[in-house]
């Protein structure tokens, strides 16, 4: 690893504006310390030759005083976002080599502000698990590890190979989705920072869909305002997806460091259940006395349905992931073997042997 690599989103970006290093420079630190690091396989796919391209025009447009919010930072892509010529699998091989003509909106946004697209990263196969062991690809590996053990972690999942990659400054942020935890998860058990925007804030469009009504991208990267950064431009209304939100979007960074002296915060008391490691419980506890001593109004509220919210999402999850993976009936994609022979159909047996058959049966 270098020092390129190890730096944060905002570090880059202002490395980048004081030319101290080029796109180019920083593409290529983070395309090695890729290849070093491909046994925690959190890439599905490296794309080089793509990356030095896109870092090259970030910086012509740099030196031409034209640079976007992104420009020249690179990034990795989780697999469930189509893009145009470039594989996309969703971590299984029902897609097998499925090459997109179309480029997600969320990826397009990116590449509109200069990122730079370094590969597409392992995930759960089609988005469901929750420990990135279900993609065809083989398992991510988390780069952390116990004190005093060489034994493998889980990433966590959906988006393991996103967390994992930023975990292990492979790359300065990636995009990733989250329909029943798959960014808040995988970031909590690699030291990351994800977030699961409001519903409609990123359009879902070209994004290969698990549950309708829950999926969401949105960012992992290294702090709060990396995080924020990505988001800013990620987000946006599509008039491709009509669950797309037609608000503005802020400069979320713009709220990083900002007091929360005077805020009142609800505390859902139903968020505390029987049998919470005393550990979980201690951090829940130090997080209300940090907003306490920052100023804030804090406030026991109930939420009497939660205790309702996993039966429900296993209700609803479930049944959209039915109705959305049909597509996926081996008419449309997959693999295609020319000159393949159909084997011959059985004959159905006719009405009288079928009751013969009965007869003797019973």
């Amino acid at each position: 690893m270098s020092d390129l690599t190890r730096m944060t989103l905002k570090a880059a970006l202002d490395g980048l504006q004081a030319k101290k290093f080029s796109s180019v420079e920083l593409t290529q630190a983070h395309l090695d310390a890729m290849a070093q690091a491909r046994p925690l396989n959190a890439f599905i796919l490296e794309t080089p030759d793509t990356a030095l391209l896109m870092a090259g025009e970030a910086d012509v447009r740099r030196a031409k005083g034209d640079a976007g919010a992104l420009s020249g930072v690179p990034l990795g892509i989780k697999d469930l976002f189509c893009t145009k010529g470039v594989r996309t699998t969703a971590g299984s091989n029902i897609l097998g080599n499925f090459v997109p003509e179309y480029e997600s909106t969320v990826t397009s946004n990116l590449w509109r502000d200069g990122a730079v697209m370094l590969g597409k990263l392992n995930l759960d196969e089609f988005a469901m698990g929750s420990s990135n062991e279900t993609s065809a690809f083989g398992p991510v590996v988390n780069p952390w590890r116990r004190k005093d053990s060489e034994s493998k972690l889980t990433p966590g999942g959906s988006s393991g190979g996103s967390a994992a990659s930023v975990a292990a400054d492979l790359c300065l942020g990636a995009t990733a989705t989250d329909t029943g935890g798959s960014i808040r998860q995988p970031a909590a058990f690699t030291g990351t920072v994800g977030i699961k925007p409001t519903y409609g804030r990123c359009s879902r469009w070209g994004v290969v869909a698990f549950a309708s009504s829950l999926d969401q991208a949105g960012p992992i990267a290294k702090t709060v305002e990396d995080a924020a950064i990505l988001l800013t431009s990620m987000s946006g209304h599509d008039p491709k997806d009509a669950t797309s939100l037609n608000i503005p979007v802020p400069d979320f960074a713009s709220f990083v460091g900002r007091s929360v002296k005077g805020l009142r915060i609800g505390i859902p008391k139903e968020y505390r259940v029987d049998g919470m490691p005393p550990e979980i419980d201690a951090l829940w506890e130090n997080g209300i006395a940090w907003l306490k001593d920052a100023g804030c109004e804090i406030v026991e509220v109930s939420l009497p349905h939660t205790k309702y919210a996993l039966p429900a999402y296993y209700i609803v999850a479930p049944a959209e992931a039915s109705s959305n993976l049909a597509r996926y009936d081996g008419m449309r994609y997959g693999l295609r073997v020319e000159g393949a022979i159909s084997p011959k159909p059985t004959k159905t047996p006719g009405p009288r042997a079928l009751v013969k058959r009965l007869n003797a049966a019973f």
